[in-house]
Formats: structure tokens, C-alpha cells, sequence
């Protein structure tokens, strides 16, 4: 059984910033794609950001380019997601997901494995 566990969420102001953790199994970072998907209530899930396996290639949103970072440390068992110059329209429930593949991730592929989940929620 793959863990997933997110952690970071919290309440930020418009244009504050918040740094979102998944720590994962051991070897999941070598050989699973990781995203990060994120679900508003009334509103249709919507993958964030992910990060390739193979070569660390990373996708985004465009409604987050340029404003949330994906990154990886191995020796943690951790993906990251710095979340910069939040808005309102960012209040979400922030889920982990991982996808075993060689492909490169895609902020649109199916991920079939999720964690808990960790609540954003930014007031303007």
C-alpha cells in the first residue's frame, strides 16, 4: 500500500503565500508521477501541477503558471507545492495523487492513487 500524506493547508489572505508537503513512500518519487489535484465545493476537480518521474519534468494549470512552484526532495520522500500570491478563486481541497508510468505527468492524466487531502483557504 502506497502512503500519501498532505500537510500545509491553511487560511491566508489574498496574496499571501503557503507551502503545501506530500510525503510519500519509499521509491515512489523513482517511479510514480506525482500531482497535485485540487476540488472546490461546486466546482469540477482540477489538476494543479504534477512532476515526471524520469526526469523530473514538471506541467501546470494555466490558472496557477507562474504562481505555484512543484518541486521534489528524494531524501525526503517529499513533493512540494509553494503556492505564491494566492486569490480566492485558490480555496480548495488540495489532494496528492500518483500515477505509475513512463510517460511524462500531465496535469489532465488520471491519477488513481490519493491522499486525505489538506484544506486551503484564502480570504480576500
Amino acid at each position: 500500500q502506497v502512503r500519501l500524506m498532505e500537510s500545509g493547508g491553511g487560511a491566508v489572505q489574498a496574496g499571501g503565500s503557503l507551502r503545501l508537503s506530500c510525503q510519500v513512500s519509499k521509491f515512489v518519487l523513482d517511479y510514480y508521477n506525482v500531482a497535485w489535484i485540487r476540488q472546490a465545493p461546486g466546482k469540477e476537480r482540477e489538476g494543479v501541477s504534477c512532476i515526471s518521474a524520469n526526469d523530473g519534468r514538471t506541467d501546470y494549470a494555466a490558472s496557477v503558471k507562474g504562481r505555484f512552484t512543484i518541486s521534489r526532495e528524494f531524501a525526503k520522500d517529499t513533493v512540494y507545492l509553494q503556492m505564491n500570491n494566492l486569490k480566492s478563486e485558490d480555496t480548495a481541497t488540495y489532494y496528492c495523487a500518483i500515477e505509475n508510468t513512463d510517460l511524462f505527468c500531465s496535469v489532465r492524466a488520471n491519477y488513481p492513487d490519493w491522499g486525505q487531502g489538506t484544506q486551503v483557504t484564502v480570504s480576500s
